[in-house]
């Protein structure tokens, strides 16, 4: 397949065009982010209806199993660690009990979660899952954004409800971090495709207290702003908005530290997680079991396998796109940090879902492909997705 290119994605983030370059704020504003909605309607409205698809599949199985939506989608795996940091904060001791230590868990949502229940009625569950649901939509106009800024509306709205169609995008809507994460990281990178260089450093300074590929956010942040320095931009900007990234991860890592008493308690309490960095010895060794020597592996983890190797080859295609720098950062330590981590192999595919920017070439293809194509490949990504997500929660006896 030749190189995608576009203008923005040739010349980078310093290549603004005049309509889109950031202005005083005034009267025009309000209209400006009409047109904003109006633009990314499709791609809302879109990814909107798969993740109805997939909760109206979930809702259907789970009446079939005798089975809670709310239960399953609120507070079910990791929603309860949330909920508990919520409820009660951090603990104060590492331990010697593996798979029990809370400061595992970065604290930006369940604040948000704990913050927005204070002042709203319904329990912390309900406002968790609130909360996701809305940074889903978020997330989906970030996504949207990013594609629409490379190569135009149409590829934005195939990217955004690719986003919402992935084999795990279930977690979309359950009381998990990976919509708010996705958000903060979309809206991060469009800021620096558009030469937003403060704005950025803070969505990845948030990010970077969301999760822990948050290094990644600030990675691609960092990287892009040094770039621009390096072709001559003005200093001021683009030096703050790297200075700015790395805080949040770097801030959290360094509080769990000074709560436990030692410099490596953040990696004390991951090793208690069984989670290290190995190099991705571990990854390959689980891909050659399952696909190689296992005669009946479990479903959930075939998918979970091809999506690991489908990840590296859309990497390896957005690198022959030329994709800006700061998406090829960003996807880049993505999948070094989750396929280069020993650990738990079942969620790895859930971790890559905020790798949006890998999806850019299949968005592209699907632009340019007849409708009927198109409406035929993202109908079966979305019934898929559909299954998978009820298969994964209501059968699967992991967490997702």
């Amino acid at each position: 397949m030749p190189p995608i290119t576009s203008p923005a994605a040739r010349t980078g983030p310093r290549a603004v065009p005049a309509a889109r370059r950031p202005q005083g704020r005034g009267a025009g504003d309000g209209s400006r982010f009409t047109r904003a909605v109006a633009r990314a309607a499709p791609a809302l409205l879109g990814h909107l209806a798969v993740r109805l698809l997939g909760l109206a599949v979930l809702a259907r199985w789970a009446h079939l199993q005798h089975h809670g939506v709310w239960t399953t989608l609120a507070t079910s795996w990791d929603s309860h660690w949330y909920l508990r940091i919520a409820d009660h904060g951090y603990d104060h001791e590492l331990g010697t009990r593996f798979n029990h230590n809370d400061l595992a868990f970065f604290p930006l949502y369940p604040a948000v979660v704990k913050a927005v229940a204070a002042v709203t009625p319904g329990s912390r569950a309900s406002v968790g899952l609130v909360v996701a649901v809305l940074c889903s939509s978020a997330a989906a106009w970030g996504v949207f954004a990013v594609g629409d800024r490379l190569y135009g509306r149409r590829a934005g709205t195939f990217l955004a409800v690719l986003w919402g169609a992935l084999p795990v995008a279930v977690v979309q809507w359950m009381g998990y971090t990976e919509s708010l994460f996705t958000a903060l990281a979309a809206w991060s990178l469009y800021c620096v495709l558009t030469g937003r260089w403060v704005a950025a450093g803070a969505l990845a300074a948030l990010a970077g207290l969301t999760r822990p590929t948050g290094i990644a956010v600030a990675a691609a942040v960092v990287a892009a702003a040094l770039a621009a320095l390096w072709r001559g931009a003005p200093v001021r900007r683009p030096l703050t908005g790297a200075l700015l990234a790395p805080l949040g991860w770097f801030g959290f890592v360094a509080w769990v530290g000074f709560r436990l008493g030692r410099w490596d308690g953040y990696f004390a309490v991951q090793r208690l997680w069984r989670n290290q960095w190995d190099g991705g010895a571990d990854t390959l060794r689980e891909l050659r079991t399952l696909l190689v020597y296992d005669r009946s592996p479990a479903l959930f983890l075939v998918v979970v396998s091809l999506v690991l190797i489908l990840a590296g080859v859309l990497f390896l295609l957005c690198l022959a796109d030329r994709q800006p720098l700061a998406l090829l950062v960003f996807s880049g330590v993505l999948l070094l940090v989750v396929l280069g981590s020993g650990g738990v192999y079942f969620p790895r595919a859930r971790f890559l879902l905020p790798g949006f920017p890998l999806l850019l070439p299949l968005a592209v293809a699907l632009a340019r492909a007849r409708r009927h194509v198109a409406a035929l490949m993202l109908g079966a990504a979305a019934l898929s997705s559909a299954w998978l997500g009820a298969y994964m929660l209501l059968v699967w006896p992991g967490a997702p």
